[in-house]
């Protein structure tokens, strides 16, 4: 019984998608892969389904209707995987700015290292980020600070998007009670998982931004982001009182 699956959410990448499957099924640790694609128009759920016939019960599609977000395709997913026997439960890009040899590490900080959430960290140790300018760069690092200060997670990454979950704590967590769609969505996950107690740990990554394909960074992500954090460190306050 393979343990693990790897979401992975798509909106036209269909640069990318046969590579970043391939990359993930060569690993010496076996996964599963789990595509969540919002109806790409370049047809990127069509290629996923002409690879199915390839890697079997290895590779799973989850179609919607339309583009509504990566918080809303994870909580889909997670849901998905909850309901099979899946232990670690991964987040990841499609378009390699994760590198899938990397999956490892975080199966391991969970599976030996008695993790119950592990995050592939590009500043637990300095900044290791590749290819991206330096208005990003500062952009997304002093965002993290920002969000380390407001929260008080002791999280040097915190809108990191490449994670491994163990099953228990997605089910601790009321995933239709997740309210952002964009880079507040990977904040609000690890705030809700450090607010239940659920043991953290950060492992250097090398982050590399993508060759193929375009982001779907926008100021609507960020703005979200930035103003969504103090409305979600109040609402846990007033629900403590």
């Amino acid at each position: 019984m393979i343990d693990a699956i790897v979401i992975i959410p798509t909106y036209n990448e269909i640069e990318n998608i046969e590579a970043i499957i391939r990359a993930v099924f060569s690993q010496e640790k076996a996964f599963h892969i789990l595509v969540v694609d919002d109806n790409s128009p370049d047809l990127t759920g069509l290629k996923v389904k002409a690879l199915q016939s390839e890697f079997g019960d290895q590779l799973h599609l989850l179609e919607r209707k339309g583009k509504t977000g990566l918080g809303t395709a994870y909580i889909e997913g997670f849901k998905w995987c909850l309901e099979r026997d899946y232990k670690y439960i991964f987040e990841m890009d499609a378009d390699f700015s994760h590198n899938p040899n990397d999956l490892i590490k975080l199966y391991n900080a969970c599976q030996l290292g008695h993790a119950d959430l592990s995050i592939g960290s590009r500043y637990v140790k300095g900044i290791n980020v590749v290819n991206w300018p330096m208005s990003r760069i500062l952009l997304s690092y002093f965002a993290s600070k920002y969000v380390r200060f407001i929260t008080g997670m002791k999280i040097f990454d915190t809108t990191a998007g490449f994670v491994c979950y163990k099953r228990s704590v997605l089910e601790a967590i009321n995933l239709n009670d997740i309210k952002f769609v964009g880079y507040a969505f990977q904040i609000e996950m690890k705030f809700k998982a450090y607010l239940q107690g659920f043991k953290i740990v950060e492992v250097p990554v090398i982050f590399t931004d993508r060759t193929k394909g375009k982001s779907k960074m926008s100021g609507s992500i960020i703005s979200e982001a930035i103003f969504g954090v103090i409305s979600m460190k109040m609402n846990s306050l007033f629900r403590k009182k």
